[in-house]
């Protein structure tokens, strides 16, 4: 499975009564697909993924497949305890998902060996190839990788630690067990601010909440990456990455309560986050709204160039 664009990790919109509205997701979804992104990835962390019901995630997933209707992958996330994570890998394949990424188990911390378990219950779960999550309480060493990735099922590895040491081994041991097919992203929050370093260690992908959010920007961005050209990525890094990820680190669970908000300012009732995220305070959206009107900025320049 090949992934050309930037990785959308689109958001889960709750109506009036808290619940999915599935007409805007639908346009959530559509809204984006000119964007050209190079994956799709429902009911991950950007939607909430620990808040929905098995249920709903299906709905999620199914919604998200109905739209996207092959245009690119769609890949559905499955964590928390087994028998929900099995579930979950379960309904993702039965609405139509291409692949799974999984994401932490629940609580409970273990041993590597243990987590390797974990992922090989999950993938046998289903027919689905899937990318394994490396964040929190399922961290995994380069030994622990390669044996993974001996499993065909076992297509990617999405770095959320941040140990670029631990990353540079992972990379490099699997390389070396010969699966030129293993997919590596950057899976860090506001991945496009650790990007370029990231580059360097042999990830070339990298997860975009902001493209859920503000898909010019996050274009803007992919394109300069991609081109090479560090004067424009830098830039955009300064005016607008950096800015947001200092507002996102002031609170816990910003990295999606943020996303929701601009999308909000953008017209487009998403609803909240669910607890135990929170919304910004009124002053944190009027600091959200300027960080924006700074990032469209620069990519309305940098189109201008491009013409």
């Amino acid at each position: 499975m090949n992934f050309e664009g930037v990785l959308f990790f689109p958001v889960t919109p709750f109506n009036a009564a808290g619940e999915v509205d599935v007409a805007l997701l639908k346009e959530h979804i559509a809204s984006r697909l000119p964007f050209s992104p190079g994956g799709i990835f429902p009911a991950c962390g950007t939607g909430e993924f620990h808040a929905l019901s098995l249920s709903e995630i299906a709905t999620v997933v199914r919604t998200t497949v109905e739209v996207v209707d092959g245009a690119v992958p769609v890949i559905a996330g499955a964590g928390g305890p087994l028998g929900h994570a099995l579930d979950a890998a379960r309904a993702a394949e039965a609405a139509g998902a291409d692949a799974l990424l999984v994401l932490p188990p629940y609580l409970v911390g273990a041993p590597v060996a243990g987590l390797v378990a974990y992922v090989e219950a999950v993938a046998a779960a289903t027919k689905l190839p899937v990318i394994v999550y490396h964040r929190a309480n399922a961290k995994f060493t380069a030994a622990a990788m390669v044996q993974l990735a001996a499993n065909p099922k076992v297509i990617g590895f999405k770095d959320g630690i941040g140990d670029v040491g631990l990353a540079q081994e992972i990379v490099s041991a699997v390389r070396a067990s010969g699966r030129e097919d293993f997919q590596f992203f950057n899976g860090l929050l506001t991945a496009e601010l650790t990007q370029g370093a990231y580059r360097g260690l042999g990830m070339p992908l990298y997860s975009s909440a902001a493209f859920a959010m503000a898909p010019e920007i996050a274009t803007a961005y992919y394109r300069a990456y991609i081109d090479g050209n560090e004067e424009r990525r830098e830039e955009l890094i300064a005016g607008f990455y950096a800015p947001l990820v200092r507002l996102r680190d002031e609170t816990p669970g910003f990295g999606v309560s943020l996303i929701k908000a601009g999308l909000r300012q953008a017209g487009l009732p998403v609803g909240s986050v669910r607890p135990p995220l929170v919304d910004p305070t009124a002053d944190q959206e009027a600091r959200l709204a300027a960080i924006l009107a700074k990032g469209y900025e620069l990519a309305a320049s940098h189109a201008l160039t491009n013409a």
